[in-house]
């Protein structure tokens, strides 16, 4: 289990960076693709606005490229190196792997993104 008050709680569960008391995100399933991005407007524990200026999300971008990037490397060193598959399966698994991980890879760069700039405190309430 992980640890109350870690950037890695946070992050892994999508819950408020502040508080850690609930979920930024209107559905708990990323699966939920109609909602994968829909968010509360702020925390009802604590109070944090989600979008602290308009367009705040728009970094995330470059954390979803970023996480995008060391997941196809990896998936490549797997498949290709470990496996010994051929170059077409193996450009064919990373195209695989990042679409099926598409959904929790936008969420977490938004929460990965959102923890840069907000840490944890213990004694936030509203």
């Amino acid at each position: 289990m992980l640890k109350k008050g870690s950037k890695l709680n946070s992050i892994l569960t999508g819950s408020c960076p502040r508080c850690q008391q609930e979920s930024m995100y209107v559905a708990k399933n990323p699966y939920t693709l109609g909602k994968t991005l829909k968010m509360n407007e702020h925390c009802s524990h604590c109070g944090l606005k989600y979008h602290m200026e308009p367009s705040f999300f728009f970094g995330a971008m470059y954390v979803s490229y970023a996480v995008n990037v060391a997941l196809a490397i990896a998936v490549f060193v797997i498949c290709w190196g470990l496996f010994g598959m051929g170059l077409l399966a193996t450009f064919g698994c990373i195209f695989g792997v990042m679409l099926l991980l598409m959904p929790p890879i936008l969420r977490w760069s938004r929460t990965l993104y959102i923890n840069m700039f907000v840490s944890y405190d213990p004694n936030a309430a509203r």
